[in-house]
């Protein structure tokens, strides 16, 4: 951390403000993913949250929830009854969140034979108090197609990051060049 950065129980602090001053200021329906906390909070989220391949549809959701954490665009995990479980294929290897747990990684492949190499991720067993996306599944937006109430998403730069951009969120982002610093 710089000079005048401070971590607290809301987030990030800077000269005892919010957010940093390098931030985008939101607008007017717009958030700050400066403004989310550390710890991460989750939250239920209404909206149509979409996933698929072509003419293919992976996941068709309005149960989803939101994961907000400090720099980051905001994560999506939709509910395992709400995916098309039989496109998905366990992968190996693991990672690691100090808040959620041991994630586990997932291929699509779809019926005509289309496949995209990890392409989803879900926490089998995430900590007690990430339970809300125990059977949940969310997408990396950058390997197949992923909408939030018709708004196509963005992916978060970086490559291994699984936010999702769209045009409510503000940065600038982790992952984004010139943000190992943060």
């Amino acid at each position: 951390m710089g000079t005048g950065e401070s971590r607290g129980p809301g987030g990030w602090r800077w000269y005892g403000v919010e957010r940093p001053p390098f931030a985008d200021e939101p607008g007017p329906g717009e958030e700050s993913v400066w403004d989310y906390p550390r710890p991460p909070r989750l939250e239920v989220d209404p909206r149509r949250v979409l996933v698929k391949i072509g003419e293919t549809v992976i996941a068709d959701t309005t149960r989803a929830v939101r994961i907000l954490e400090t720099a980051s665009p905001p994560t999506f995990y939709l509910p395992r009854a709400d995916v098309n479980t039989e496109l998905l294929h366990a992968v190996g290897g693991q990672s690691y969140c100090e808040w959620k747990g041991s994630a586990a990684y997932w291929r699509v492949r779809t019926p005509e034979g289309e496949q995209v190499e990890q392409a989803a991720w879900s926490y089998p067993q995430p900590s007690h108090a990430f339970e809300m996306i125990r059977d949940h599944v969310s997408f990396y937006p950058g390997r197949v197609e992923c909408f939030v109430d018709d708004e196509r998403v963005r992916p978060q730069a970086g490559g291994f990051y699984g936010g999702w951009i769209t045009d409510e969120v503000v940065g600038p982002f982790k992952g984004d060049p010139g943000a190992g610093g943060w």
